[in-house]
């Protein structure tokens, strides 16, 4: 019998010398394995090839990752971007399908930083393409001159809303810490999400699905890095977690969701 959840996650496609391959960071697996307590699988951008709604009956939960590439700007209705900027066409033909159809069936999700960005676009949301340019806006990029521990070191406050999701995984506090490595950000906010953080210079940062049944959350930065280390990122992935062990058991009758955290 299945005692762990499967959490799939999502990967890019890339090339790797003459082929196409697609690929997850070892971080977020690692945060799946050991922070979420699942199984861990990837899930590769091949779009209308995997049909969401296959993989929605097949998995317990759904991570979407950060990226080096953007959402290509068509999908929100936004300005060509600058030349030479990443985009990955496969993944979004992926993940913003999947991620609707996620939400729709009650799978939970936690997405990440460009995952964030996917999860605002999905639900009519606009993106800033360089925060850095926006008036009364800060630089949120990392420097890629400094090693991996000083980029994804702690950066700027959070402010975060009180009495919502990321405000009980934050145990209450009114302002918690974290890192900062991206260039996009929300500008309009989706239909449907609920603001749960601020950045110092009134960015949002986190949002969660306002009438989700399952514990579905989006944040800009990345709880993955050293997960461990940290409180609210061990909240973060054991919470996730929690609901994936619930969709579990209801996707395979051996008992009912608690639902404790999402409906409190």
């Amino acid at each position: 019998m299945q005692t762990k959840p499967l959490i799939g996650v999502s990967a890019d496609r890339t090339m790797i010398g003459a082929h196409p391959s697609h690929i997850a960071g070892e971080k977020y697996l690692v945060a799946v394995v050991d922070g979420a307590h699942a199984l861990a699988v990837m899930l590769p951008a091949l779009g209308y090839r995997q049909p969401a709604a296959d993989i929605i009956a097949t998995v317990d939960g759904l991570l979407f990752t950060g990226s080096y590439s953007n959402i290509e700007p068509h999908r929100y209705n936004g300005p060509p971007s600058a030349a030479g900027t990443l985009h990955d066409a496969a993944r979004d033909a992926t993940t913003l399908p999947l991620l609707r159809a996620a939400v729709d069936a009650a799978v939970p999700v936690l997405a990440i930083c460009r995952g964030f960005q996917e999860m605002n676009v999905v639900f009519g949301g606009t993106l800033h393409q360089n925060v850095h340019t926006v008036q009364g806006r800060d630089d949120h990029r990392e420097s890629k001159d400094d090693d991996l521990d000083t980029q994804y070191g702690p950066s700027h406050a959070l402010h975060v809303v009180p009495g919502g999701l990321l405000a009980r995984l934050a145990s209450g506090a009114p302002t918690v810490h974290v890192n900062s490595l991206h260039a996009q950000g929300v500008e309009r906010l989706g239909d449907g999400l609920t603001v749960e953080a601020r950045a110092p210079d009134g960015l949002i940062e986190a949002v969660s699905v306002t009438h989700a049944s399952t514990f579905a959350l989006g944040v800009q930065w990345h709880p993955e890095w050293k997960f461990a280390t940290d409180p609210l990122s061990r909240a973060i992935f054991r919470a996730f977690g929690d609901a994936c062990h619930d969709r579990l058991r209801i996707r395979t009758g051996t008992g009912v969701a608690d639902g404790s955290l999402v409906n409190s």
